[in-house]
């Protein structure tokens, strides 16, 4: 069960607020999710079904080749950044 205590706790640690008007919306949008979950769990036979990483069958794409090119540059590569510390782009800290 999702509830506001955990929406909270990840928000912060997302480094984001929420509204409480928000969050009833997100606790109930979880519990919609987590039903349906439920009722695709109780279809016969869904653990014998192999589960997709792809949402298009593979076997029927035909992906490009591989080709090898001219790496960028660290100043390429910066360019495009606003914040930069010793030839790395920063981040602002989302984990613990």
């Amino acid at each position: 069960m999702v509830n506001k205590e955990m929406l909270e706790k990840y928000a912060e640690k997302l480094m984001f607020r929420m509204s409480d008007e928000e969050y009833v919306t997100l606790e109930n949008e979880f519990d919609i999710i987590l039903k349906q979950m439920e009722l695709i769990g109780n279809i016969n036979g869904i653990s014998d079904v192999e589960p997709m990483i792809f949402p298009f069958v593979t076997y029927d794409a035909s992906l490009r080749e591989d080709v090898d090119k001219e790496p960028l540059t660290v100043d390429e590569v910066l360019s495009n950044t606003k914040h930069q510390v010793r030839d790395q782009v920063k981040v602002p800290k989302v984990v613990e």
